[in-house]
């Protein structure tokens, strides 16, 4: 259990940006924005789940965990705010979030399952959030060249995902769920979201007009697949979560501890976790 503060970014979202507003690099602005936009549909997803697995528990289990859960709910709440107004631009440029059409019917398919599947698909993706953010924060030439704001938005929200990320995985636990579910939603969750990101990306690209160039792709192989690429260096953290004594505190958070601190100018805290 850890203290969650949730944070008002000062930043200004109200300017528009460039199409290719990651440093002029088309791939790493069509990336970018296509996992911005599966963020305020799958905020939401959280809340909702972390919320109604928290009902579940006993009195006293739900006493315990009620305050990190209220500060979860608060961080994805501000994330999910946050990059509506981002993709709000985006679609100004006449991007379309066919992304978020296709999960909604997804989850709309799958609402009638175990509050417990739910929690277990919400800890998976929090794992895979995680390890991309911690990478980001290691890596921040990923955003090179982006406008100051922008820069700070993901790395913001790079730290906040970090700080959260046994949330939903100690509810899971908490309310009794199996290690054949944890590992089989994981699986399943990662393939349905990097099969999403993958899909809108190049729905970016296409729209960008940058598809078929071989500049695109030479960015893409460098950001993700260079020996410490944000996939192919990632995938230790990513298998770490197959060991059945996995939690996610095991693995380090000092890079979101350290942005937090260097860069509390930004932010305004507007409440904490008791």
């Amino acid at each position: 259990m850890t203290d969650l503060v949730v944070r008002k970014l000062l930043i200004d979202l109200n300017t528009p940006f460039e199409s290719r507003w990651n440093g002029g690099d088309a791939f790493r602005s069509a990336f970018f924005s296509a996992l911005s936009m599966s963020f305020p549909l799958g905020e939401q997803y959280f809340i909702d789940s972390v919320r109604n697995g928290l009902k579940t528990l006993p009195e006293a289990d739900r006493q315990r965990l009620a305050p990190e859960v209220q500060g979860f709910v608060g961080q994805e709440a501000t994330h999910r705010r946050i990059h509506a107004l981002f993709n709000g631009h985006l679609e100004t440029m006449g991007y379309r979030n066919v992304l978020e059409v296709r999960a909604g019917k997804r989850l709309k398919d799958n609402a009638h399952r175990d509050t417990r599947i739910h929690v277990a698909a919400t800890a998976a993706t929090e794992h895979l959030t995680a390890i991309f953010a911690d990478w980001m924060l290691r890596h921040p030439e990923a955003l090179a060249g982006a406008e100051p704001r922008l820069q700070t938005l993901w790395l913001w929200h790079s730290a906040e995902e970090s700080e959260h990320r046994s949330t939903a995985f100690d509810i899971y636990r908490a309310m009794g769920g199996s290690e054949t579910w944890r590992l089989r939603l994981f699986r399943y969750i990662t393939i349905t979201f990097l099969s999403d990101i993958t899909r809108q990306t190049i729905r970016n690209l296409w729209h960008d007009g940058s598809l078929f160039q071989w500049s695109t792709w030479r960015s893409a192989g460098k950001l993700l697949f260079a020996k410490d690429g944000m996939f192919r260096g990632n995938y230790g953290l990513w298998r770490d979560y197959m060991a059945p004594d996995f939690h996610p505190r095991q693995q380090d958070a000092s890079m979101s501890e350290q942005w937090l601190r260097d860069n509390s100018d930004q932010f305004t805290p507007v409440g904490q976790a008791a």
